[in-house]
C-alpha cells in the first residue's frame, strides 16, 4: 500500500476541503496520485464541500442539554430551515451537545478535533462529510457551558424540532441548597421567561457598564431637550435608567408567568418556600441565526439570468 504523508494529505485538503480520512483515503485508492485522487473525491462528491463554504448558513439549530448542575449549548448552522429537519442534522446537533458538556467548555477549535461519536472521523470531518452528502454549508457557530456548585442547571428550548432542539435554547443556573426538584422547576420557569424576555444580565452589577454610560448619555440629551433645570434633569435620567432596567435586567423583569411580580421577588418567595437563599447564577439565550446578515436575493434576477444563459 502507497505511504501517504501528512504533507500529501495537507495538499489534497486544501484543493478539495475534504476531511482528513477522506483524503487519506482517496491517496491510498490512487496510490498517491493527487490529481487522481481529486477526482475519486469528486466521484465520491466530497470535493463538493469546499464549494459550498461560502454560502451563508443561518438556518439550522440550536441544541440545549442540562444534566445535575451543569448544562450545555451549541448552535448548528445550515443554509435551509429543510435541512434542520434531517434526521443525520440533527443527530448531529444533538452529538455536539454532548461533546460540550462532556468538555466543559465552548471552544469549537477543540470541539472540532475530538472523534466524532460511533465514527472513524473527527467532528470537523464529519462536518465536511455531511456538507458533501447533503449538499448544503453547514457551520459550528457558538457553544457556551453553563454550572453551578450547589444547585441546578436546567434547559428550555423554544419552538423545538425534537426534543432538545430548536430555534431558541436557554441554559439557566440556580445555586441553592434547597430541594432539587422544586429548584428544577423554577428553573424552567425562569428559563421561559428568558427566552420570552430576552434580559441582557442578570443584575444591575452585571450589565456592561459601557453600555449604561450610553443610555444614561442618550437619555441626558432627551431630557436636555425638554427646556427643564439641570437638578430635574437628574431625576428624570435616574427615573429613566430604571425603566431601563427593567427592560434587560432579569431581576428588574416582570415575571411573564404572572405578568405582575419581578422576578427578583420571585426568587425571594422561592427562597422563603425552601428554607434557604435561592439566587440565579447566570444563564445562556441562543438564538438561531441572530447577528448574521442574510444574503438578499433577488428572484426575478436569477430568473432572468438563467434564461439568458
Amino acid at each position: 500500500m502507497t505511504q501517504v504523508s501528512a504533507a500529501m494529505i495537507k495538499d489534497l485538503r486544501g484543493k478539495t476541503g475534504a476531511g482528513m480520512m477522506d483524503c487519506r483515503n482517496a491517496l491510498q485508492e490512487t496510490e498517491g496520485d493527487i490529481d487522481a485522487a481529486v477526482d475519486w473525491l469528486r466521484t465520491k462528491g466530497l470535493a463538493a464541500a469546499a464549494k459550498k463554504a461560502g454560502r451563508v448558513a443561518a438556518e439550522g439549530l440550536v441544541a440545549v442539554i442540562a444534566e445535575g448542575n451543569k448544562g450545555a449549548v451549541v448552535e448548528v448552522n445550515s443554509e435551509t430551515d429543510f435541512v434542520a429537519r434531517n434526521d443525520q442534522f440533527q443527530a448531529f446537533a444533538r452529538s455536539m451537545g454532548g461533546l460540550v458538556l462532556a468538555s466543559g467548555n465552548g471552544d469549537l477549535e477543540a470541539l472540532q478535533a475530538q472523534p466524532y461519536p460511533d465514527g472513524e472521523r473527527t467532528v470537523g470531518e464529519e462536518l465536511t462529510h455531511m456538507i458533501a452528502t447533503i449538499g448544503e454549508n453547514m457551520s459550528l457557530r457558538r457553544a457556551a457551558t453553563l454550572s453551578v456548585d450547589q444547585g441546578v442547571v436546567t434547559s428550555y428550548v423554544h419552538a423545538a424540532a425534537a426534543p432538545g432542539l430548536g430555534r431558541i435554547g436557554v441554559l439557566v443556573g440556580l445555586e441553592s441548597s434547597g430541594d432539587q426538584a422544586q429548584l428544577s422547576a423554577l428553573a424552567k420557569q425562569i428559563a421561559m421567561h428568558v427566552a420570552a424576555a430576552s434580559p441582557q444580565s442578570v443584575s444591575v452589577d452585571d450589565l456592561d457598564q459601557e453600555a449604561v454610560e450610553r443610555e444614561r448619555a442618550i437619555l441626558s440629551e432627551q431630557a436636555r431637550e425638554s427646556g427643564k433645570p439641570e437638578e430635574i434633569i437628574g431625576k428624570m435620567v435616574e427615573g429613566r435608567l430604571r425603566k431601563f432596567y427593567q427592560d434587560v435586567v432579569l431581576t428588574e423583569q416582570t415575571w411573564v408567568i404572572d405578568g405582575e411580580s419581578k422576578v427578583a421577588a420571585v426568587l425571594e418567595q422561592a427562597g422563603k418556600d425552601l428554607g434557604t437563599p435561592v439566587k440565579v447564577t447566570g444563564f445562556v439565550r441562543y438564538v438561531l441565526g441572530e447577528g448574521i446578515e442574510r444574503e438578499k436575493t433577488d428572484f426575478a434576477a436569477e430568473v432572468a439570468a438563467q434564461a439568458s444563459a
